[in-house]
């Protein structure tokens, strides 16, 4: 039921990311613990993983389910330069679809800027916070949530919406061999050419070429998922062919 530690440092073939592992039985995030350690000088590429979290929770505050060892909770504390920070949205949910890909033989593709989706369902999100210091980033919390051998149907509100490994391919799939997959594309991803990175990433976006509402805040953009630019905005074709460029915002298919 718990992660087998010994055999993740096993399979792991990362210089610095998670090469510095906080397993937890149980917590409220791995965010909060997370940004504890980071304030506290934490290494570069410490994982702080939990087998439970009490208050997960996804971007624009929303929960996160998480129940006790089915799944994958885990923060990175990073310390980019400030050329990468951007990047980390677009390394993080890439290494997810290539863990998965090469561990399972699924294809899952991204729901723009960073949900890892599987025929629509998501599978993964990436939350990503930041700590600012004057004009300086003082560290980056990465922290992805992956659905591996959760029973999607026993939790009727996100049934509809979402999916785990389990449920994909009707069987159970090691925590272990792809938590330290995860982690060696992520390592790679990081330091790898951003050019090459947001290729990547973006031939694995679900989103261009489609119709769109994208919501942030108090405001509403609608058009067509264009393409992304250089750091992962979007580009997006209004009604009347002005194009604007999108942030950050939670995007909704239009058909």
């Amino acid at each position: 039921m718990w992660l087998n530690l010994r055999a993740l440092e096993e399979r792991l073939e990362t210089r610095y990311v998670g090469r510095r592992v906080i397993y937890l039985t149980s917590t409220t995030s791995t965010q909060d613990v997370a940004r504890a350690e980071a304030e506290a000088d934490a290494p570069e590429g410490t994982a702080v993983i939990s087998e439970e979290q009490t208050k997960g929770r996804g971007r624009f505050g929303r929960s996160w389910v998480s129940p006790s060892g089915a799944n994958l909770y885990f923060t990175l504390i990073m310390r980019p330069e400030a050329r990468r920070a951007r990047a980390l949205g677009m390394v993080a949910p890439l290494a997810v679809t290539e863990a998965v890909e090469q561990v399972t033989g699924l294809s899952p593709r991204i729901k723009w800027p960073n949900d890892v989706i599987v025929e629509g369902r998501k599978l993964a999100g990436v939350l990503i916070e930041t700590e600012v210091q004057g004009q300086s980033l003082k560290y980056a919390l990465v922290g992805p949530g992956v659905n591996v051998n959760f029973d999607i149907e026993d939790t009727s509100e996100i049934a509809g919406i979402a999916t785990s490994l389990k449920r994909e391919l009707g069987r159970e799939t090691s925590r272990e061999e792809l938590l330290a997959m995860l982690l060696n594309r992520f390592e790679k991803l990081y330091e790898s050419d951003i050019t090459d990175v947001v290729q990547r990433w973006r031939l694995r976006l679900d989103t261009l070429g489609q119709r769109v509402r994208v919501t942030f805040r108090d405001q509403v953009q609608e058009g067509l998922a264009e393409d992304v630019d250089a750091d992962g905005n979007l580009v997006l074709v209004q009604a009347d062919g002005k194009r604007v460029l999108i942030e950050a915002g939670e995007v909704t298919i239009r058909g």
